[in-house]
């Protein structure tokens, strides 16, 4: 699968995806260089576009904020598979970097799996989250989640794998667990060993609680990559910097709250001050200029001007 194709990406870097490149390929680049790798979770395209912007090198479109932002509504499985394809075909269009998509629980049996997988490739993702949550499906750090037997968790990243290898991708597989908070920690440690062995390139648990917590997961199946999840602003999982999580072992970590967070309390204030019969400050209004800047109208007027006829 050649490399995406962006409208007005950035210019092509070490970070992004190289010239003939799949994005999985540039993910699976990215993963095997030292550090743990930030990825903040974008919703949109053009807060994708200010991820790529500011230097990151993977993008992650999170359920959580395409609910938020998309609906308006919680993260308890009201969106649909067709409206995080959609989502995820228009933030891919716009950047350069590999995203990773959360697939959620898959949105069905082994069968929609494959579905899944084969919608995320063709939306342009680098990889896809999928979690061992039942229907309908919880947001993470929250009570009250419940996980699918080993058994049909298990058959769902060997359906992930085949499904990859029936499309010719080499999209990469985060294998999430919930069982930490559903079940036990040791529950968690064996599922995400079956999953490697399975087939999954990356593995997750949710929710984990303590530094040693962590430590432990990481000890498992230790040749496999392993993703971090920090929940800003009051989660279970310890908010650790990227070099003190590189040292306990994890490649890849997510932010899943900072921009939708941000934009809803940038969004509130600016209401407020228009409200009060003013225009929002300087402090949270880009001007004219720069906005302008970071959605391209340059860049566009430049490439035009090659296809101007004169008449």
């Amino acid at each position: 699968m050649a490399g995406r194709c962006s409208y007005l990406a950035m210019e092509e870097s070490s970070r992004g995806i190289r010239s003939g490149e799949s994005p999985a390929a540039a993910l699976r680049r990215i993963l095997s260089t030292p550090g743990a790798h930030q990825a903040p979770c974008c919703y949109d395209a053009l807060g994708a576009r200010l991820v790529e912007r500011a230097g990151f090198p993977i993008g992650f479109m999170g359920g959580f904020c395409v609910s938020a932002a998309r609906l308006g509504l919680p993260d308890v499985g009201l969106i649909s598979y067709g409206e995080m394809v959609d989502q995820g075909r228009l933030i891919n269009e716009s950047v350069s970097i590999p995203v990773i998509g959360d697939g959620d629980n898959g949105y069905g049996n082994s069968m929609n799996i494959k579905r899944t997988i084969k919608g995320y490739i063709n939306a342009g993702f680098a990889g896809i989250m999928l979690e061992d949550q039942v229907a309908p499906k919880a947001c993470g750090h929250t009570e009250g989640r419940k996980v699918i037997s080993r058994e049909e968790a298990i058959m769902h990243i060997k359906a992930a794998v085949d499904a990859r290898k029936e499309s010719g991708s080499d999209i990469v597989i985060v294998a999430r667990s919930d069982a930490r908070q559903a079940i036990s920690l040791d529950e968690a440690l064996w599922r995400v060993k079956a999953f490697a062995d399975a087939g999954a390139d990356v593995l997750f648990i949710d929710a984990l609680a303590s530094v040693e917590e962590m430590k432990a997961f990481c000890a498992v199946a230790p040749e496999v990559p392993k993703m971090a999840n920090m929940l800003e602003g009051g989660g279970k999982t310890p908010i650790l910097s990227p070099a003190e999580l590189e040292e306990i072992g994890f490649r890849l970590v997510v932010y899943p709250l900072s921009l939708v967070g941000v934009s809803m309390r940038a969004m509130q204030d600016a209401l407020v001050a228009i409200k009060d019969g003013g225009v929002p400050p300087p402090s949270i209004l880009p001007s004219f200029q720069e906005i302008k800047d970071t959605l391209g109208f340059s860049r566009y007027y430049k490439e035009e001007k090659q296809y101007q006829v004169d008449k």
